[in-house]
């Protein structure tokens, strides 16, 4: 049995996918499922049962031998939020307790941690170990992602495999509901639809044309891949990056968006609002060395391929994955 924690979510519910189409019936999905705007994430796919966040842990300690994988993908993942009590609650006490009853019971782990832990990326892109420790995270999502992370790596009592992956700039299908913290594609789709044009970030640093601004943007499809190929074939644990490794820019996005929609790009350039400004990142891209040399081989889709996917198969038909 597979436990998935963030089941109704985007990156959630995509991995519930994932698994039905490989043949996985026997997942039990936990998340707060009193949200019905997520309802539509989960509609029409195989899984054993639903279980509260709030219960989980109840249900956990009486069913722990029937458990054989935790995937940990649920988490409080607006970067806009700055009440860090509710970072405390939803992604380090809640994930710690995740830590700790898969550790005593033995369980294999795969978590969700973020790119948003490299704050600036003044200290690069690596997922080494020694990192977490030196990092300066730009708001408290991505200091709570950091807090747990050095918390896991400093643990004695850890599962007998454990992943924590380092999500960069993920998009895809299933992401509706986020609303202001939904991808760029899906933005740049709905003002596409609405008024025949994208509004991009103008840049204002000096190193960076307008529109040249770089991204990691990775697939969700690949992510599901990633988690199935650890679930399958994991060695070594650790935190890992999840991206493609390739940067790309906000005009390759747009671009990309008007080609699947088969129109001439029509950009328009805007101020950085004035409050993220100081804290905007002109460059992201991991480094994929670990993940590979961890004998992952499978190419990650383009970002033009992917585009097409999600815009074509997806949002032009409000289709879920």
């Amino acid at each position: 049995m597979i436990i998935l924690t963030g089941a109704a979510g985007f990156i959630g519910s995509c991995i519930l996918t994932g698994l039905n189409e490989s043949g996985r019936e026997d997942i039990v999905l936990v998340d707060d499922f009193s949200k019905t705007e997520k309802k539509k994430n989960y509609e029409g796919k195989k899984y054993t049962c639903k279980i509260s966040r709030d219960e989980f842990f109840h249900w956990f300690e009486d069913n722990h031998e029937q458990i054989d994988f935790v995937i940990h993908i649920g988490a409080r993942t607006d970067t806009t939020e700055f009440d860090v009590e509710v970072f405390n609650k939803l992604n380090l006490n809640y994930s710690k307790k995740v830590w700790e009853l898969c550790s005593e019971n033995k369980i294999p782990l795969i978590y969700a941690s973020s790119a948003a832990t490299y704050g600036m990326g003044d200290l690069g892109y690596k997922d080494d170990h020694d990192l977490p420790y030196k990092l300066k995270p730009l708001n408290p999502y991505g200091e709570s992602k950091n807090e747990f992370d050095k918390w896991a790596l400093q643990q004695g009592k850890k599962p007998p495999a454990w992943y924590g992956l380092k999500f960069f700039n993920v998009y895809g299908p299933n992401e509706y509901h986020k609303g202001r913290m939904a991808s760029v594609i899906l933005h740049a789709f709905g003002q596409i639809q609405k008024t025949g044009k994208v509004k991009l970030f103008r840049s204002h640093n000096p190193e960076f044309e307008d529109g040249k601004q770089l991204r990691d943007f990775v697939y969700v499809k690949d992510v599901v891949d990633v988690i199935e190929f650890l679930m399958n074939h994991g060695k070594d644990s650790g935190l890992y990056n999840l991206g493609t490794g390739r940067a790309k820019t906000f005009l390759d996005l747009a671009h990309a968006t008007f080609s699947a929609l088969d129109l001439e790009p029509k950009i328009e350039f805007i101020d950085t609002p004035e409050d993220i400004r100081d804290k905007y990142q002109y460059f992201t891209e991991a480094n994929m060395r670990k993940l590979r040399s961890a004998g992952y081989s499978n190419e990650f889709t383009s970002l033009e391929e992917g585009i097409r996917d999600y815009v074509q198969n997806y949002l032009m038909e409000n289709n879920h994955y």
